[in-house]
């Protein structure tokens, strides 16, 4: 099998490239988030609290971006989406107070579910069979680019102000929205992604619910999403300057060291589930994210928390791709609020992990928290064991 990047249609392109500059943003203010918080005097937990309340914005207007996404089409669910980020950003970035930093980044979670939602169902509806893992592998590689060069950026940025990240991160959110209303126009689309108008061709969310596969693959985007970003977000910034001692700059340079071995893999991770199958980069992906917990349990040192970091974007780039595929071979990204579900699983996953692990390092101590962690993310390994092959076409929805 041989499927290049250049064979694959020009809308997998196109959001490659908003990926890309959303990623550079996001990739400055993750690390910026829980330092940004710490300084108006709270706790751990209330630091989690922040980044579950944008999860449970997301959360809480998935099945609204589904409904946008079926009603006036991805392109401009998607534009409006980005430019309302861009506002929270902003305002997140002039906050001088915890409770409104709070409210502001919660307020940017419905803009992120109408860009991720409407992304996802264009990019699933856009590939074949064949091409929809490398596709996966394409779009996300879009995201890691921008990560490898915003956590290194927001390392110096946080060093000037805590606040600057959340000004460029505005900047790179209204370039992508730029270039989603310009270069997705319903004009430039080719006839199988523009907006489904027969409510026939839709796939409803009670069928979809009666299906076992989907089902799991909601449990695995949810338990990825905890270590994957819940993990990511509220602990390990945290983990180099209270336990490694490290100044921030290593915060970003431990980021990006993740998003350089992610990228390396990731094509490769997107051929490997198109030949060899789904449930092959599930087990693999989740098998590495259980080794990089068991560095971050066991060792506590700057080398081994950067060979941590380059098994955790490894196993990233299996993960990332690998689910998502799963969810496109069996609908193929018809119903918007089907795939608005999936990505509301892994929004679960950033409401709860950060409170509890917020807590369990609170109460406990940092080896608690990842402890506990690895117990959870057990269930991904047996699930992945268990799930059946999808990427044959023949599964049918039951």
């Amino acid at each position: 099998m041989k499927i290049s990047i250049r064979q694959l249609p020009r809308e997998v392109l196109i959001l490659s490239v908003v990926g890309f500059f959303v990623a550079v943003g996001f990739g400055m203010i993750i690390p910026a988030i829980p330092l940004f918080a710490k300084t108006f005097g709270v706790s751990t937990t209330a630091v989690g609290f922040i980044i579950s309340m944008f999860a449970i914005s997301r959360f809480g207007s998935g099945l609204i971006s589904g409904k946008f996404v079926d009603r006036i089409g991805e392109r401009l669910t998607l534009g409006i989406g980005l430019f309302l980020v861009a506002i929270s950003s902003l305002l997140c970035g002039l906050a001088t107070s915890y409770t409104q930093l709070l409210l502001f980044r919660m307020a940017g979670g419905l803009g992120s579910s109408m860009f991720s939602v409407s992304a996802g169902a264009l990019l699933m509806r856009s590939v074949t069979t064949e091409q929809r893992a490398r596709a996966q592998s394409t779009y996300n590689g879009g995201f890691l680019l921008g990560g490898i060069t915003g956590p290194a950026f927001g390392g110096l940025l946080m060093a000037i102000s805590l606040r600057v990240p959340f000004f460029i991160y505005t900047a790179t959110l209204l370039c992508a929205s730029f270039i989603a209303f310009f270069y997705l126009h319903e004009k430039r689309l080719t006839g199988s992604t523009t907006a489904m108008t027969d409510p026939a061709e839709r796939i409803l969310l009670r069928h979809a619910l009666k299906d076992s596969v989907y089902r799991i693959v909601l449990l695995l985007n949810f338990l990825n999403s905890w270590v994957l970003f819940g993990l990511r977000g509220t602990l390990l910034p945290l983990f180099v300057t209270e336990v490694l001692h490290a100044p921030t700059k290593e915060v970003g340079y431990g980021f990006t060291v993740a998003a350089i071995a992610q990228t390396a893999l990731l094509i490769y991770a997107g051929h490997l589930a198109d030949k060899y199958g789904r449930r092959a980069g599930v087990m693999i992906g989740a098998s590495l994210l259980m080794a990089t917990l068991g560095f971050l349990i066991f060792g506590h040192s700057m080398p081994l928390f950067y060979i941590a970091m380059i098994i955790y974007g490894i196993g990233g780039a299996f993960m990332g791709t690998a689910p998502a595929s799963i969810v496109g071979d069996l609908f193929g990204g018809k119903g918007g609020q089907v795939i608005a579900l999936f990505q509301m699983a892994g929004d679960a996953g950033m409401i709860v992990s950060p409170l509890i692990l917020g807590y369990l390092k609170d109460a406990y101590s940092y080896t608690t928290a990842f402890s506990v962690t690895a117990v959870v993310y057990l269930l991904t390994l047996i699930c992945g064991a268990r799930i059946p092959e999808t990427r044959s076409a023949k599964h049918e929805i039951k």
